[in-house]
């Protein structure tokens, strides 16, 4: 259920309207708006009278939320989250691209990385140190000498890192060492996964599974936000189709939907989209035209001797290209690249 204030209603009259609904063992969540404060309702509200709310003279008007997801639904926030990390922002009109290699190889490997994402423009280093695969005998990254290396690469950049979570046993050293934990899509409904990442305090990027659909992709959100973290980025990375010549098929009409449905920010991996790097810039362009808070992209030194998909991975120079090109029509979108 959601509660729209009127207009200029003072903090005291909003505090014992707030206390009456948790009175009614309701978890009251407070967002103010522009000219306005609404309150989001969670829990059992059947009990709540709508009529006798609505003769609240401070009250503009009560609706009651069909979806099953409430505090990432867009009618209990209605202006866009911005995910602060470190000086990056993603979402609000801020537009962000985090780019690094698919998995951490050598410390010389990840640092060059870095180096050249970073003059290039990105504002985030990804960089995949655990690694699922679809075959056990392929490689499955460095692990937590990997973590040493992003945080090495840090040091030496500034650049704030992103790495995926495969085990809540890896929760407390995540929390030590990424600023963002990313969510494979393999794991988008690891609920006891999910769970744990919610206690934690670093932003989540949330990739939607190979065949997940909208709500069910905000609904792995929720049990995140649930848990008290609401520093949630939602990322498409396509999805699987019975279209055999890319990886997967990129679903642009994914962001504007969800920018309908959900206040979270948006931003979209057109390298495991594709599968392919030469479609990469072109998928780039799109998902910054259909209104993307940021991109992904996976960068590689020397992708045709890389350990994990180097046929989807931009070299430096390409990665450079793509960046000089997305600026104008970040512009053009009303929105800052951050760098």
């Amino acid at each position: 259920m959601v509660v729209v204030m009127r207009p200029n209603t003072c903090q005291e009259d909003i505090e014992r309207l707030v206390e009456r609904f948790k009175r009614m063992d309701l978890d009251v969540g407070i967002t103010n708006g522009v000219g306005c404060t609404i309150l989001g309702l969670v829990g059992d509200t059947a009990c709540v009278d709508m009529d006798k709310i609505s003769m609240n003279p401070h009250v503009e008007r009560v609706m009651r939320v069909q979806e099953p997801y409430k505090k990432a639904n867009r009618k209990f926030h209605p202006e866009d989250t911005c995910v602060q990390v470190g000086t990056a922002a993603i979402g609000g009109g801020r537009f962000s691209v985090v780019a690094g290699p698919c998995s951490v190889e050598s410390e010389a490997q990840i640092i060059s990385v870095a180096e050249d994402v970073k003059e290039a423009g990105a504002a985030l280093l990804r960089g995949g140190a655990f690694k699922p695969r679809t075959s056990p005998y392929s490689f499955q990254g460095m692990g937590l000498e990997g973590l040493e290396l992003l945080l090495e690469a840090k040091a030496a950049t500034g650049l704030p890192i992103v790495s995926e979570i495969m085990s809540p046993k890896y929760v407390d050293v995540f929390e030590e060492t990424v600023d963002v934990v990313q969510v494979g899509a393999r794991n988008m409904q690891n609920f006891d996964l999910l769970k744990e990442v919610g206690r934690m305090s670093k932003p989540v990027l949330l990739k939607r599974g190979l065949s997940n659909s909208y709500e069910e992709w905000i609904m792995s959100a929720e049990y995140i936000m649930a848990g008290g973290n609401e520093n949630v980025i939602l990322c498409e990375r396509g999805v699987r189709t019975f279209e055999t010549y890319t990886r997967n098929t990129l679903d642009v009409s994914a962001i504007p939907a969800i920018k309908q449905m959900s206040h979270l920010p948006v931003i979209v991996d057109p390298s495991h989209a594709a599968g392919l790097y030469w479609m990469v810039e072109p998928l780039a362009m799109a998902a910054v035209a259909a209104g993307a808070d940021g991109l992904i992209i996976e960068v590689h030194n020397d992708p045709p001797h890389a350990k994990c998909d180097g046929q989807q991975s931009l070299t430096p120079e390409k990665f450079g290209h793509l960046m000089g090109r997305i600026q104008g029509l970040v512009d053009l979108m009303g929105k800052t690249l951050v760098r």
